[in-house]
C-alpha cells in the first residue's frame, strides 16, 4: 500500500526574509519559550520549525513514519501580502523550491502551487508555470487577505483551475475579525478561528452554487473540514426553509459535502469516524500537518489503524491516488 500525506507544509528562508521585509501587518515575535512565531498584528499565525526548511529532515521523517509520498504546500500566510511584485516573487520562490525538492526526491515529493490570488492574471500565469514544473494541485487560504474565495475577482483563476481539473487544498488562516472576537490569546485563532475560516469558506461555496459552476474542481477541506460535518443538519434545515427566490445551489447541502474531499487531521478518532459517517470513507485522505508544532503524524496512523481495513487503505493512500491521478 502506498501511503500518501496530502497535508504537510514547507517554508523557504528567502520567503521568510521577504515576509520580514514586506509583510506589513505580519511580524515575527519571540514566544515565552524562545521560539520565533509569525503574527498578524497581535494574532499568532504560524510557528516555523526546522522541518519547514529542511528537505532531508522531511524525508527522514517520512521514512520513520511510513509515508511514501508527501504532497507539500506553503502554509499561511502564504503570499497574500507585500503588493503585486512581492506577492508574485514569494509565490515563485515557494513554488521553485518545492519543484526543486521534487527533482531531488522524484518518488517522494509532490506539491500544491501557491498563487498571488489578489492579482488574477498574474496568478493564472504562475499556475501555468507551476504546472509545467510539476505542480499537481493548488493551495489557497480560506480567505485571501480578507476576501471570500467566491469573490467574483477570483473567477478567472477558478475557471482555469477547473479547466485543468486540479485538486485544491483549502487551508485556514486567521479569519477577519479575530481581534474583535478576542481570539488573540490562548491560540484561539488556531483552535477556533482556523476551523471557522475553513467552515465559512466552504459553506459559501455550497450555498452560492460554486460547485455547480466549477464541476471539475476537487476541493480538499483542511482539518477534517473544520466543523462542516457537524453542521450537516443545520445546513439541511437552512436549505429547507430558504426562500426559493434566493436559492442558488442545485442540489442538497449534504450532496455537496459528499462531493468534496477532506483530510484526516481531527486529532480525535471519534471525530474522524463521524466525518466518515457523513461523507463516506472514499472522500477522506491522510494528513499529518507535519512539521507544524501541532502536527499529528502518530495520531494520523493510530486513528486510521482503528478503522475497518478497507477504510484505512482508502484513507491512507487509495483515495489520494485516485484524486491526484498518481
Amino acid at each position: 500500500m502506498t501511503v500518501i500525506d496530502v497535508h504537510t507544509h514547507m517554508f523557504t528562508t528567502k520567503w521568510l526574509e521577504l515576509l520580514k521585509q514586506h509583510g506589513g501587518q505580519y511580524n515575527i515575535k519571540t514566544r515565552p519559550d524562545g521560539q520565533h512565531e509569525i503574527f498578524r498584528g497581535d494574532t499568532p499565525v504560524v510557528l516555523p520549525q526546522k522541518g519547514h526548511f529542511d528537505w532531508d529532515l522531511r524525508i527522514q521523517h517520512m521514512d520513520q513514519a511510513g509515508i511514501d509520498i508527501s504532497v507539500v504546500s506553503l502554509t499561511c500566510p502564504n503570499v497574500y501580502w507585500g503588493g503585486e511584485e512581492v506577492s508574485c516573487a514569494a509565490a515563485r520562490e515557494a513554488n521553485d523550491n518545492v519543484a526543486d525538492a521534487q527533482s531531488r526526491f522524484p518518488d517522494r515529493i509532490r506539491w500544491f502551487a501557491s498563487l498571488p490570488w489578489e492579482y488574477p492574471q498574474r496568478a493564472i500565469q504562475e499556475l501555468e508555470r507551476s504546472c509545467a514544473k510539476g505542480a499537481v494541485g493548488v493551495m489557497v487560504l480560506a480567505n485571501v487577505a480578507g476576501r471570500s474565495l467566491t469573490d467574483p475577482m477570483f473567477d478567472p483563476i477558478w475557471a482555469e483551475i477547473d479547466r485543468r481539473g486540479l485538486p485544491v487544498l483549502v487551508h485556514p488562516t486567521d479569519p477577519p475579525g479575530v481581534d474583535a472576537m478576542d481570539m488573540t490569546k490562548f491560540d484561539l485563532s488556531w483552535s477556533v478561528g482556523f476551523m471557522f475560516d475553513t467552515t465559512l469558506a466552504i459553506t459559501r461555496m455550497i450555498f452560492e452554487g460554486f460547485f455547480d459552476r466549477y464541476a471539475k474542481l476537487k476541493i480538499i477541506a483542511s482539518h477534517g473540514g473544520g466543523t462542516l460535518p457537524y453542521l450537516v443538519g443545520r445546513f439541511e434545515k437552512g436549505d429547507e426553509v430558504e426562500l426559493p427566490s434566493r436559492r442558488q445551489m442545485k442540489r442538497k447541502p449534504t450532496d455537496y459535502l459528499r462531493h468534496i474531499y477532506y483530510d484526516s487531521i481531527t486529532y480525535n478518532l471519534g471525530a474522524l469516524q463521524y466525518l466518515i459517517s457523513v461523507v463516506g470513507p472514499e472522500h477522506v485522505m491522510l494528513g499529518t500537518d507535519w512539521p507544524h508544532w501541532v502536527h499529528d503524524t502518530k495520531g494520523a496512523f493510530a486513528n486510521t489503524a482503528a478503522l475497518a481495513q478497507g477504510h484505512m487503505r482508502a484513507i491512507r493512500g487509495e483515495n489520494a491516488k485516485r484524486v491526484f491521478g498518481f
